[in-house]
């Protein structure tokens, strides 16, 4: 397993991971609908955006980014049959540590309301904690340690 710094060159496989996860799953065309597309994906990472990839065997499997103006964790996925193997939380630990060395004190996510969902329970291992749910939503967060 390789974890690197994502490239606008990723930005194709991003794509195709993201449209595969078997939870919280989006089409194409739906995540066109929220505005996320080749095009901004490419200007957030232009910005205040920055995220990490996994590959196994030169193919992108997972990945995760995060807003270090507003400490937010944007987006992780990973692929249903690349799911236990470590890659989630490495790479949410990547992205952790780049918001905090930012300077964000206070990191936050939000996710489905839905507790049997793997996502919440992965949060959870991790060490993020319920903050509030609104608009459909339940917000999630973490704190800078020390």
């Amino acid at each position: 397993m390789l974890y690197r710094e994502i490239t606008p060159e990723d930005i194709p496989a991003l794509f195709d991971v993201r449209t595969r996860t078997d939870e919280n799953h989006f089409t194409i065309e739906e995540l066109q609908a929220l505005g996320i597309d080749h095009s901004s994906v490419r200007e957030k990472l232009a910005s205040s955006y920055k995220g990490w990839l996994c590959e196994i065997e030169d193919k992108v499997v997972g990945f995760a980014m995060g807003d270090r103006d507003t400490g937010e964790l944007w987006v992780i996925a990973v692929l249903p049959e690349c799911l236990r193997m470590g890659i989630g939380s490495r790479l949410l630990v990547l992205v952790e540590q780049w918001m905090f060395a930012e300077g964000c004190k206070r990191l936050w996510l939000t996710t489905d309301i839905d507790t049997e969902l793997r996502a919440y329970s992965f949060y959870l291992k991790n060490g993020w904690l319920d903050d509030k749910i609104e608009n459909g939503l339940r917000y999630m967060c973490k704190e800078r340690r020390g």
